[in-house]
């Protein structure tokens, strides 16, 4: 439900002034600041490669060496429990565990040389998303701040929002919660997925699901429908959202205003009451809760995909796509504690993660073909760290932000090749070593967003969003 004046948030919420009404994840509602507002309008005279970006978060480092960068030859100590199977791209070996994801890399490319220096999960979280460094250092907090940099997905809704034109669904979206939502316990708000410094008006609109109890991962377990009823986060369900009840929570947010005035001044109050009309307007709209309805796909397609979590959120990411959402994040998170993350063994490995991401991602892909929306869709799968080559005595790996792989497809990337070369241990780039950066510029490229773009953060100052880099053109034919 709306939440108006309801309790504060550790992670994410702004000065007390600003806790305004949560619509949409952590605030379609919110405020941005005046001077945000003075920006000139955000223009790219770059052709789009894509219409919209599906980006595949697999949260906690997925190792490098058991799924696309398999060392075969490497010494028996470090190339891990799983045995390496051949793609359809020449050369490329990858984990037995993936035998989907090898019947379709002919339509991928997977890219091995992803490094950067934050071997911290909430930093290199954060790195991952906005292509900045997270001003936090290392091991100096865990959760999201409003001096965070506003992620990629949160500048293409305001590049969107600058047009002029007006959306029946928000430009950005993250499936299935906020990450860090469903966690086992120490549920961080992580940052990276919000709009930071350029204002709550840019954070997703996030979708809600929740888990069974404690120790339930809906991730690795089939979902009834039920569960998947893919509500907006801080909203009502789709079932129970009825103009009357929309009306009585405009009568809400006006008292809330009468209140708020006293302390904000009337260009502010403008910028509140556009954001707060957008947001109703997006509850309101029936193509927003036909995108959002996921028993309307059959019941082959939903098997196909896999109705646990991941595979659902997967096929909900290419409905809101085909509906005109821009930029959509898809999360595989750490439920356990561990997931992706992990020190402990390869079992969850092998018996979980790697089957579950194998399933939706092939699915994912060639849905997209099949439907023709392969060629106009960037998809982006990747983690944000990889794992020590070094494993422990059950074949569990430390954190490793030195080398790990990112896997794109679509928009007019190179199909069925590999970039950049690593070493005989997959520890460290040979050549071609991509920085988030570079990662962040190639995809505000492919979206016809100038990577050079500045806009003004909040101090009112011109600034890059992206800082260095440079676009990775040689992914694209």
């Amino acid at each position: 439900m709306l939440s108006i004046l309801g309790k504060p948030r550790a992670a994410c919420d702004g000065p007390s002034r600003r806790q305004l009404l949560q619509a949409g994840g952590a605030g379609l509602l919110g405020l941005t600041l005046p001077k945000i507002l003075q920006a000139e309008t955000a223009e790219s005279s770059l052709p789009p490669r894509a219409k919209s970006v599906i980006f595949l978060f697999l949260f906690g480092g997925p190792s490098q060496l058991e799924t696309f960068d398999l060392k075969p030859d490497a010494p028996a100590d470090i190339r891990g429990p799983f045995q390496p199977i051949a793609s359809r791209t020449p050369g490329l070996l990858i984990s037995e565990h993936l035998p989907k994801t090898a019947a379709v890399t002919d339509k991928v490319c997977v890219l091995k040389t992803m490094t950067h220096p934050y071997n911290d999960h909430s930093g290199a979280g954060h790195y991952i998303q906005t292509g900045h460094r997270w001003q936090i250092p290392i091991g100096g907090g865990f959760t999201t701040t409003p001096n965070d940099w506003p992620s990629m997905g949160s500048v293409t809704e305001y590049v969107s929002q600058r047009t002029g034109v007006a959306r029946d669904l928000p430009s950005y979206v993250v499936l299935p919660n906020w990450l860090g939502g469903l966690q086992e316990k120490g549920q961080y708000r992580r940052p990276g997925e919000y709009g930071g410094w350029l204002g709550r008006g840019y954070d997703p609109l996030t979708t809600n699901i929740q888990k069974k109890d404690l120790n339930d991962n809906p991730y690795w377990r089939d979902c009834s429908d039920e569960e998947l009823k893919y509500d907006i986060q801080g909203l009502v369900s789709p079932a129970a959202m009825t103009m009357d009840r929309l009306k009585l929570r405009q009568s809400l947010l006006s008292q809330f205003d009468g209140s708020q005035r006293a302390l904000e001044a009337s260009k502010t109050l403008n910028t509140y009451d556009r954001f707060q009309q957008r947001a109703l307007d997006l509850v309101a709209s029936e193509k927003t809760r036909t995108a959002l309805d996921i028993q309307q796909e059959p019941a082959a397609l939903r098997d196909r995909y896999g109705r646990h979590l991941y595979g659902q959120s997967c096929l909900m990411a290419r409905r809101l796509v085909e509906a005109g959402v821009r930029f959509v994040t898809v999360h595989y998170d750490c439920v356990d504690g561990y997931s992706w993350d992990s020190h402990r063994s390869s079992h969850h490995l092998q018996n979980h993660l790697i089957p579950t991401f194998d399933q939706a991602f092939a699915s994912l892909l060639t849905d997209l073909d099949d439907r023709g929306l392969l060629d106009e869709t960037l998809v982006v799968a990747m983690g944000e760290m990889g794992r020590t080559p070094k494993p422990n005595k059950t074949w569990g790996r430390g954190h490793w932000s030195t080398l790990f792989p990112a896997v794109l497809a679509g928009a007019g990337i190179r199909p069925g090749i590999v970039y950049g070369e690593t070493d005989k241990d997959a520890g460290h780039p040979v050549d071609k070593a991509t920085s988030p950066e570079d990662l962040a510029k190639t995809i505000y490229y492919a979206l016809g967003i100038d990577p050079d773009l500045r806009i003004k953060n909040a101090e009112g100052r011109p600034t890059d969003i992206v800082d260095g880099g440079r676009p990775v053109l040689d992914l694209f034919g």
